[in-house]
């Protein structure tokens, strides 16, 4: 029964996993020849965007492998799920399960962070 219910909740969180990309958050940048920071030099200002834009494309990979990750998990645990019986709950169904809620919150956090 448990089993149902963690596959009820990845069926509803997939959706929010594979959002389009065009939806996430990129840093805002101030005008050119502007320093962010009162007193930061110009080639300071680029090389911290620069690192911000390699952080962010990062991030994007890891969620887009993670997700994917997800994704497999889930379709191995309904297939597992759908091979046994009933009242039969093996110990790697309740792997599966939980090694998808540890990818799942990392992915969530992941999306917090930008």
């Amino acid at each position: 029964m448990q089993c149902f219910r963690l596959l009820g909740a990845v069926t509803l969180l997939l959706p929010l996993l594979v959002a389009p990309a065009s939806a996430q958050r990129h840093p805002s940048s101030a005008p050119t020849g502007q320093s962010e920071i009162p007193g930061e030099r110009h080639d300071e200002v680029e090389m911290r965007r620069t690192m911000q834009r390699q952080q962010a494309k990062k991030r994007a990979e890891d969620m887009k492998r993670d997700s994917r990750r997800l994704l497999e998990l889930a379709t191995q645990l309904k297939e597992y799920v759908d091979k046994a019986g009933e009242n039969i709950l093996s110990v790697d169904v309740v792997r599966k399960a939980e090694e998808m809620e540890k990818l799942a919150r990392q992915v969530k956090n992941n999306m917090r962070a930008q």
